[in-house]
């Protein structure tokens, strides 16, 4: 579904990580780790197109993400209703028309149903917890692609009782059939479901399995493993 080669990220031609080469098969979960400031956030923005490399190749095999991004105070705050903000998933479908169609429409109520939070449709997404917020963002995302799905810190400020509630979910959705790159600061939280890593360090980038990630120097550097270095 994607292949970035060589890819180069940065700002004003300054670049913040550099070679970085993976692949994303239909399917996978692919996690994205790394310190602070090492340029996760930056890889999200190039691949969704709203921040050009510097150098390299992005090659989608398939068009249309399904975007969760890192929520800020503002976001949380938006004065609009939870179907409206999950209908506006649709959004890039419209094309030169001003009004959603009735498979839009459908599109946005199934994937409120599938998040379990057609009730709160008429709600105001400022009023809802974290948890809910999470979930009508995902249906929002899942109304703009069904097939790839990009979460930025999805569990970013939520408790430990939804965020475990809301890997359960992005599992579900994986073994549906749908593939998720995550960007995530808990590594080993996302040790149990993800199959593919991608770690962005200030002096090194590793992609692999799971497996081959643990059996790493990195993961052995930041205390995830005892074995011998890969």
């Amino acid at each position: 579904m994607l292949d970035v080669k060589n890819l180069s990220i940065g700002y004003e031609g300054k670049p913040v990580a550099e070679d970085i080469n993976f692949s994303v098969k239909e399917g996978d979960f692919l996690c994205i780790v790394g310190e602070n400031g090492a340029g996760k956030s930056t890889l999200v923005k190039t691949l969704l197109r709203l921040t050009k490399p510097l150098s390299g190749e992005i090659v989608f095999k398939e068009e249309g993400i399904g975007y969760l991004p890192q929520q800020t105070v503002v976001q949380r705050d938006f004065p609009a209703s939870v179907w409206e903000i999950a209908l506006s998933g649709n959004i890039s479908k419209l094309g030169a028309r001003p009004f959603y169609r009735a498979e839009e429409k459908k599109r946005a109520e199934d994937n409120l149903k599938r998040m379990g939070i057609w009730n709160l449709r008429k709600e105001c997404y400022r009023n809802l917890s974290g948890g809910q917020q999470q979930r009508v963002l995902l249906a929002r995302a899942l109304c703009a692609s069904e097939k790839l799905l990009v979460l930025d810190e999805p569990v970013s400020g939520l408790d430990p009782k939804v965020t475990a509630e809301f890997y359960e979910l992005t599992k579900e959705l994986n073994k549906s059939g749908i593939t998720i790159i995550m960007v995530s600061h808990d590594i080993k939280a996302i040790m149990e479901f993800s199959d593919h890593i991608l770690h962005i360090g200030r002096d090194n980038v590793f992609f692999g399995t799971t497996e081959e990630y643990l059996k790493s120097s990195i993961a052995k550097e930041i205390g995830l493993n005892s074995g011998e270095e890969g």
